[in-house]
């Protein structure tokens, strides 16, 4: 970014550079007035050339030469960049959508489900849960206070409760899709999406990796806790940030995600 700022303050200040070389060097060079060296300058630069005054001195001549080649590509890199800048905004608004296109098939396959499976076994949810009452007239402001108050929280998955065969079934059938998305390269410019999906597929490999889930050792228990618990949190944040983007993209879509809210209890899709 900073690099990107600084190639536009050098390609900005090329033609000041000029006008102000040019100028001087006319009011030395074919003792000109100011503005008409100023004149000058920019029909020279312009390659317009009216010929109303023209460089009667050697030197005044190789300075004009000069000042046409420096001229022309100055604003040619300005041209071109500002071309280039045009084409990147359209192609990272294009990857934008397609990334958050992305999330929005994750949530319908998979992540409202898991989100709403392990919000069961969050022992503290009951006081979060008047938070994540979204409606039609929340505001960004709204989203934003859920975020601060989901940053004081402390999300933790009870490892006791947790059912981790029905757990393990549920991501055997959902391994495809996550490896899909996984292998998608748009998901390198989503930093909090793909780490969510690292930890989902974590949990689903740890929980894979054993053949049996019934009888573990508490440590045992507790690892696949600290997991579980990993994904939930990451859920949760990129739950809060897909909803705001549907609720400014797609009112249609935002209104199905209200009915299903995973931190509702027992959500319905039906409209009543």
């Amino acid at each position: 970014m900073l690099r990107s700022i600084k190639q536009h303050r050098v390609l900005v200040s090329l033609p000041v550079i000029a006008l102000v070389v040019g100028t001087v060097g006319f009011m030395i060079l074919e003792r000109l007035s100011f503005a008409d060296a100023l004149y000058f300058t920019v029909v020279t630069i312009s390659t317009v050339g009216y010929g109303d005054i023209y460089p009667v001195s050697e030197a005044g001549r190789i300075l004009s030469v000069v000042l046409i080649v420096f001229g022309i590509g100055a604003f040619l890199s300005i041209i071109t960049r500002f071309t280039q800048s045009l084409v990147q905004r359209g192609f990272n608004k294009m990857r934008r959508n397609r990334l958050n296109m992305l999330i929005g098939i994750f949530y319908t396959e998979i992540g409202d489900q898991l989100l709403r499976f392990l919000v069961q076994y969050d022992a503290e949810i009951e006081s979060l849960r008047q938070s994540f009452l979204v409606d039609a007239g929340w505001t960004p402001e709204d989203f934003a206070l859920l975020r601060k108050k989901l940053q004081q929280a402390e999300l933790v998955i009870d490892p006791a409760l947790v059912d981790l065969v029905v757990l393990k079934n549920f991501l055997r059938e959902k391994g495809e899709i996550l490896i899909r998305l996984i292998e998608n390269p748009d998901m390198i410019a989503h930093e909090s999406f793909t780490e969510l999906l690292w930890a989902v597929v974590h949990l689903r490999d740890e929980l894979m990796a054993r053949n049996t889930l019934v009888n573990l050792p508490a440590t045992d228990i507790d690892h696949l806790a600290v997991d579980s618990t990993r994904a939930y949190i990451l859920l949760t944040k990129q739950w809060i940030q897909h909803l705001q983007y549907l609720k400014w993209r797609y009112p249609y879509l935002f209104s199905l995600a209200l009915r299903t809210n995973p931190f509702v209890e027992n959500p319905s899709p039906i409209v009543e």
